[in-house]
């Protein structure tokens, strides 16, 4: 790859993980829109992974995009001035459901804006071994068929 098509992708990839918005814990946010619906993990990091990747991919659902954020973010720290390692690994797996999708886009058009789906996977620096797994929440009736899924699936992978 050459340097400027690496430069493409590492913006890309920014912008990307951007769109998706902040995780923070649950009750870092009043509860709706914005708040996170988390679950925490004593365990492999590679393990949680695999669980989420299964219980997405289990209810058919085909995973379009995993952005590997940890990656990144180690990989620019010091081209951006970072000042600490935030995570050992954080992966966000997109996707979409083509039924809850639709459920969800004919009862308002406007929530196209919502996908891709994501879910987050991380451990940080300062608690290796301790795996969180979430979702944002979508706000709005019309999203609860995408927060229910959502929910789901973090739930599967969590067990």
């Amino acid at each position: 790859m050459t340097e400027t098509a690496i430069s493409r992708a590492c913006g890309a990839l920014l912008a990307l993980c951007l769109a998706q918005g902040p995780a923070v814990a649950q009750d870092a946010l009043p509860s709706g829109a914005g708040a996170a619906y988390v679950r925490t993990i004593e365990g492999s990091f590679d393990d949680v992974t695999f669980a989420v990747e299964q219980a997405i991919t289990n209810e058919g659902l085909v995973i379009d995009l995993t952005s590997h954020v940890g990656d990144m973010l180690a990989r620019t720290k010091e081209d951006v001035g970072g000042a600490k390692d935030l995570f050992t690994q954080a992966d966000i797996f997109s996707f979409c459901s083509a039924t809850v999708s639709r459920q969800v886009m004919e009862a308002d058009p406007t929530n196209i804006q919502h996908c891709p789906y994501s879910i987050f996977v991380y451990e940080t620096a300062d608690a290796p071994g301790t795996v969180v797994v979430g979702h944002r929440t979508y706000p709005g009736e019309t999203m609860k068929p995408v927060n229910e899924m959502l929910t789901r699936l973090v739930d599967t992978g969590a067990e």
